[in-house]
């Protein structure tokens, strides 16, 4: 009985130590910057997201509509703020792989992403509707 104890606590802290902990602001930063990440979700596209200095970013679900934002640690999680939404979109990003995976705080039910990509080419950004 002692050793059956004994190898379930083993398994127990084994499997602790395999708990993944969110990136840190810094851990994200040093990541991103400079970078164009492409998102997935359930294996399809879901989006596009341009990593500028100073924590400035510009996102599109790859409609050709871009949204100028910034981005801050608060609490543990990486919260994004866009122009057109002054409400924080809250996410806690993993290093997994040789990506990242993301999960959206704000409903953790609904959203998981993961880094379909790198690229080096600039997202495709249509300018503002011009003509009638």
């Amino acid at each position: 009985m002692k050793r059956l104890a004994f190898i379930l606590a083993g398994l127990l802290s084994a499997s602790a130590s395999f708990a993944q902990t969110a990136m840190s602001g810094a851990e994200f930063e040093a990541y991103v910057t400079g970078k164009t990440l492409y998102f997935g979700q359930a294996g399809q596209a879901y989006g596009v997201e341009r990593y500028l200095e100073n924590r400035q970013v510009q996102w599109s679900f790859l409609d050709g509509k871009c949204k100028d934002g910034f981005w801050y640690e608060e609490a543990d999680q990486i919260c994004f703020v866009y122009e057109d939404n002054p409400t924080p979109q809250c996410w806690s990003f993993f290093r997994e792989g040789s990506g990242l995976r993301a999960i959206f705080e704000n409903d953790p039910t609904a959203t998981s992403l993961y880094e379909a990509r790198q690229d080096d080419e600039p997202m495709m950004c249509f300018g503002p509707d011009v003509g009638v």
